[in-house]
């Protein structure tokens, strides 16, 4: 990654940075897609078991590697400034942090999982095959979250296409696993939708164990010695990371948690039926999400690198390139969804009248696309500035005290139902969205004087 004297130069590094970021993520995220999809093939109880194990571990898994999205802000910004011997000891102290998450979440897990899928009223079906299915993912935690923090080291340099390989090698196997511990190929028990967590967890091992292969032998990425020379842990590091990496967590936890709020109360309120079309639905357009995800990500990087360096004029023409890319690309996939929303479902389920309850769904859906990839290209673009804080405030009450509240009221007291679950969503994610906004042109206007802006 460099710094760049003319717009093509930066649309060439912007483009390279975040193509293997957004294949890596549709990649990553179709893990979660294929555990569903295959489940539903053994059984719609095990379709709605994992739909619902998926929801709880969603929020948990993307908050925490949210704190840990940290790293990528924090190297891109040494990196900008030019303080490469910072670095290594940096991933190091993220390292550590990744290992009392994990400890963290699966103490979290043992003393409150069963009671809130007890809280859902599920059938017992469905309750042991969501429960299950998350203990097998639980064996998977620790080599994630490093997983994660050895990704945002590297992407943080734009060597994006490390990740984009280490995430094309593993699907095939996750793939493989699922096929034999659902099904039971192989001589391998047949666990139908449990198995598909601990398929998850075996690849999130080999995942772990490529990117660190990676790090020792590939250049220039070895020459920081990531794994020599282990710095105890150092509270004032610890500090700054959580500093940066908890009020993005936050912010990521509260926007993914909204969705799995909605697929509780849609247990408590509606027919297996409808939470397995619900979870169709939320799973394949969360997918779609990963398009902006993705550029957000690239904005965390390019932005963090120009701040850095004090180059706040190429900041403001990269969050253009964002805006616009994000825009373009949710129009396409809406477009898409809108046509192929029907086979799309039998993807899913040949159960006819799970369909018919998620063909309606994709419409509403389909809404809520272009405010979620605005909103989350502009926290890609606050974390590059490192301002995490009030973004994470304004995230609170625009999904919770705005979204939630208004799709409970529209789904329980309207005609609307389920779908009045997915109008207030709409509603919560273009509040957020415009405070976002708000906030980014302060944030930009203050960098203004702050350092002259050499590039032209």
């Amino acid at each position: 990654m460099y710094h760049t004297d003319s717009k093509r130069e930066m649309y060439k590094q912007f483009i390279r940075i975040l193509w293997p970021i957004m294949i890596t993520q549709v990649l990553l995220y179709s893990m979660n897609l294929i555990d569903t999809m295959m489940s539903g093939r053994a059984g719609v109880e095990d379709l709605a078991g994992v739909a619902i194990g998926s929801s709880f571990w969603a929020p948990v898994s993307t908050g925490i590697n949210g704190i840990l999205l940290a790293v990528t802000a924090i190297i891109a910004q040494l990196l900008g400034a030019g303080q490469k011997d910072a670095v290594r000891h940096n991933v190091q102290q993220a390292i550590y942090i990744a290992a009392a998450l994990t400890v963290l979440t699966l103490l979290l897990g043992i003393f409150f999982l069963d009671n809130l899928l007890n809280v859902m009223g599920l059938e017992n079906s469905v309750h042991h095959i969501a429960y299950h299915y998350l203990v097998g993912l639980a064996t998977g935690i620790l080599p994630l979250f490093m997983f994660s923090v050895l990704r945002n080291f590297i992407d943080a340099q734009g060597f994006t296409r490390i990740s984009l390989y280490v995430i094309t090698t593993s699907l095939p196997l996750n793939i493989f696993f699922n096929y034999t511990l659902i099904f039971g190929n192989f001589g391998f028990p047949e666990l139908g939708g449990i198995g598909a967590g601990y398929a998850t967890a075996i690849t999130y091992w080999l995942m772990f164990l490529l990117i660190s292969l990676m790090v020792l032998r590939v250049a220039p990425l070895k020459e920081f010695y990531i794994f020599r020379g282990w710095s105890r842990p150092l509270l004032r590091t610890l500090r700054h990371h959580l500093a940066v990496g908890v009020p993005i967590g936050v912010l990521i936890f509260v926007e993914t948690s909204i969705f799995s709020m909605m697929t509780l109360l849609v247990g408590v309120m509606f027919t297996t039926n409808v939470i397995a079309a619900n979870q169709v639905v939320l799973n394949f357009t969360t997918m779609l999400f990963m398009l902006p995800l993705s550029i957000s990500m690239a904005m965390t990087i390019v932005i963090g690198f120009s701040a850095g360096g004090g180059r706040h004029e190429d900041a403001r023409r990269y969050k253009m390139m964002g805006i616009i890319s994000s825009l373009g690309l949710v129009g396409i996939a809406s477009i898409f969804l809108y046509f192929f929303r029907e086979p799309i479902s039998y993807l899913y389920t040949d159960d006819p009248e799970v369909v018919a309850v998620t063909m309606p769904l994709f419409l509403f859906a389909i809404i809520y696309q272009f405010s979620d990839a605005l909103q989350a290209t502009f926290q890609g673009i606050l974390r590059g500035y490192k301002d995490v804080v009030l973004p994470s405030v304004i995230a609170i009450v625009s999904y919770w005290f705005i979204g939630m509240v208004s799709g409970y009221v529209l789904a329980s007291r309207t005609e609307l139902g389920v779908y009045g679950f997915w109008i207030g969503i709409s509603i919560g994610l273009t509040s957020a969205a415009i405070g976002f906004y708000i906030r980014l042109k302060y944030i930009e206007h203050k960098n203004m004087f702050k350092v002259p802006q050499s590039a032209q």
